[in-house]
């Protein structure tokens, strides 16, 4: 016999209103909107990749589900991030106000929202070979949960942290080729016509990955300089920690500088990029030049914007502005 709606015990009518609370409470603390600094280039790459001669609506399914992919790794590595580090979070006066160090949200709540944004991941993965029979995605899947979930331990050990999440971040347009078509990456000279000049798709996506590397790990040391005296203190391990705010700088600016050249090596390597992607390099140069001036005007006060605003709109620029331009 079926049960009413009056019969069901009261935890169960509570179960759905507690997960929602919980998914809302998580989403204040991960900060989905951050998704911006590595969507664009999956949505990049996985033009890039695109089979030009393919169906459409295949495409835009594909598209649908790097999407998909992209917001529930993270959601899982930062769910991740604030489970490990909650006790020094609790402890740092700039933090101890996220949900899960306050105790808003309690840690099992956390660590069931955290496996179903895996477990989302999983499956969505596993679309790719149901719906375009592309197993490459589910291979591996497991092993970029395992990457972007290790970034939260590296502090307790290297300074090399801010290196190990611009590498998780760097995955995201290699993942999003291999999704769309794994032949790709090993596309390193250029096909069609001979009249093409430049490399094949495979050292654009390279070059690009390299830049997403260096451009994180250069603006995660600017964000680090925030916690100097806390990183200390609890022996956290990060540049800023090591060499102190005004040497951090200086290998921010550095890596910054490379991930540039990398950058215009990148839009030199593929004939299907053109004017409008090279413009959007023009304008990355630009802004890591005023998010470094910012920096060293306005100090910690500059950071919201030096941080968040600048390299928003970096990753949104290119992204467009290099989709735009294969499209043509």
């Amino acid at each position: 016999m079926s049960t009413t709606a009056s019969e069901q015990h009261p935890s169960d009518r509570q179960d759905a209103p507690a997960l929602l609370d919980s998914l809302r409470l998580a989403a204040m603390d991960i900060k989905l909107a951050h998704s911006v600094f590595a969507l664009p280039f999956a949505l990049l790459a996985a033009f890039l990749a695109r089979d030009e001669h393919g169906s459409p609506a295949r495409f835009a399914a594909q598209l649908g589900l790097v999407v998909v992919c992209m917001v529930c790794a993270r959601t899982f590595a930062m769910l991740v991030n604030r489970l490990a580090d909650r006790r020094w979070d609790a402890m740092n006066p700039r933090t101890h106000r996220r949900v899960i160090a306050s105790g808003r949200l309690s840690v099992g709540r956390a660590a069931v929202v955290t496996l179903a944004a895996a477990g989302a991941f999983i499956l969505a993965c596993a679309g790719f070979w149901a719906a375009f029979g592309n197993p490459w995605p589910i291979l591996f899947s497991l092993p970029t949960l395992v990457w972007i979930a290790f970034y939260s331990v590296t502090e307790r050990f290297t300074v090399l942290c801010h290196f190990f999440l611009g590498g998780a971040l760097a995955l995201s347009p290699l993942a999003a080729a291999i999704a769309v078509r794994p032949g790709a990456l090993a596309e390193w000279a250029p096909s069609g016509s001979i009249q093409y000049t430049g490399f094949g798709v495979g050292a654009t996506l390279a070059l690009l990955s390299g830049m997403v590397l260096l451009w994180v790990a250069g603006f995660d040391i600017i964000y680090a300089l925030q916690d100097v005296e806390f990183d200390r203190a609890a022996r956290l391990s990060s540049i800023p920690a090591r060499l102190g705010p005004r040497g951090a700088i200086w290998v921010s600016r550095a890596l910054h500088a490379l991930a540039f050249g990398l950058l215009v090596l990148a839009g030199a390597s593929s004939w299907k990029l053109g004017w409008l992607f090279d413009s959007a390099v023009g304008l990355v140069g630009v802004l890591l030049v005023i998010e470094h001036a910012v920096l060293a005007t306005r100090g910690k006060a500059g950071l919201d914007m030096a941080f968040f605003t600048l390299n928003g709109v970096v990753s949104c620029a290119l992204g467009v502005a290099g989709i735009i331009d294969l499209l043509n």
